[in-house]
């Protein structure tokens, strides 16, 4: 088991700017930072809304009215889309917000970013592999900010990996499970075989249920629009998810993580991992947050995987997310680590995988 991880700790950062050097802070910026780097590529629609949102100061001022961790424009654009705004031009799209506020204002604040995308298994996957391998036992994956908890079932998907000169394909040869495809570069370490799990459990601040219409539509909201071949894998793996539901717990990750680790078998591996959490958290919990895992990995011995993005949210007090690689890396992906350590770059859906 790693129970002696380097340190953590960074010296002081700016707070990240624009291609101008014009400090990220406002409500504005942040929308023309998603529009800029976040959603091209992945949903042409975002990012024009995201753009003229930017450049719209009616709209910026209504969300200004929103707590900060309430403003990104995920959140903004899934509780439109909930209920019911189309893909369209901006203008729509506005007009939708003027005729709908209230409803959206009701959900953006009862409902939060918990995009719940099984495809970040195919990212995990090699690491989670090496750690089965090196360590001879089943894997008891415990995920912090698990949602739905729908990844933590990389031991149930098929996966395709692809480098651009070959194809390799290893999981279940049950055709109802979903494929995740993922684009990989570098030495990545892909398993021949996937790793056992024999427990599995989550902890998030409101548990999505997959047996909730209520819940599953809101999964299906948060899938960018064009992403339709997310949108049939996140039922798959709804449907691998309702057969053998996990553990979820409700409550506050770093009041909650120490009491449900201590109910994973011992005669297990316990991998405790996240992906696009940390911006949730300000720099105060993030270091409590670092401490527990620390203390875990003392006492009971895990490993720890996590898999963040530089800005998932602009923090308000100024902190960074993932001091420990430059930014300019990162626009648009996730740093994943083990134990601390840098161990590869990440598409945020599980797209893209480069070994480091």
């Amino acid at each position: 088991m790693a129970t002696s991880w380097p340190s953590t700790t960074s010296p002081p950062r700016s707070r990240i700017v624009d291609l101008s050097g014009v400090p990220l802070g406002g409500t504005a910026d942040w929308y023309r930072h998603f529009g800029t780097f976040d959603a091209p590529g992945s949903s042409d629609c975002y990012a024009r809304w995201a753009l003229a949102a930017a450049d719209d100061p009616g709209l910026i001022a209504r969300i200004d009215q929103w707590p900060h961790s309430k403003r990104q424009p995920i959140l903004l654009f899934a509780a439109a889309r909930y209920l019911g705004a189309r893909v369209s031009p901006y203008p729509e799209f506005r007009s939708f917000l003027d005729a709908h506020w209230a409803d959206v204002s009701r959900t953006v604040l009862s409902r939060a970013t918990q995009t719940n995308e099984a495809g970040r298994c195919a990212t995990l996957l090699p690491s989670l592999a090496l750690i089965a391998a090196a360590e001879k036992k089943p894997l008891a994956l415990l995920e912090v900010g698990a949602s739905a908890g729908l990844t933590l079932y990389p031991d149930k998907y098929r996966y395709e990996y692809d480098d651009g000169t070959r194809q390799k394909r290893i999981g279940r040869a049950d055709a109802d499970a979903p494929v995740l495809r993922c684009t990989d570069s570098g030495p990545v370490p892909i398993p021949e075989r996937l790793p056992r799990v024999s427990w599995r459990a989550g902890i998030d601040l409101n548990p999505l249920d997959v047996t909730n219409p209520s819940d599953v539509a809101w999964l299906d909201a948060l899938i960018w629009p064009e992403q339709d071949f997310r949108r049939e894998r996140l039922q798959q793996a709804i449907a691998i998810a309702r057969q053998d539901p996990p553990l979820l717990v409700a409550g506050d990750l770093n009041d909650k993580l120490l009491e449900v680790a201590s109910q994973a078998p011992a005669d297990s591996t316990l991998v405790v991992f996240h992906s696009a959490v940390l911006g949730y958290l300000d720099a105060r919990e993030r270091a409590r947050f670092r401490a527990t895992i620390s203390e875990l990995a003392a006492t009971r011995g895990c490993h720890w995987l996590s898999n963040e993005g530089h800005m998932v949210i602009d923090q308000q007090d100024g902190s960074s997310v993932v001091p420990e690689m430059p930014e300019e890396r990162l626009l648009g992906r996730f740093l994943l680590m083990h134990n601390g350590v840098p161990t590869a770059i990440t598409g945020p859906h599980g797209q893209s995988l480069e070994w480091l």
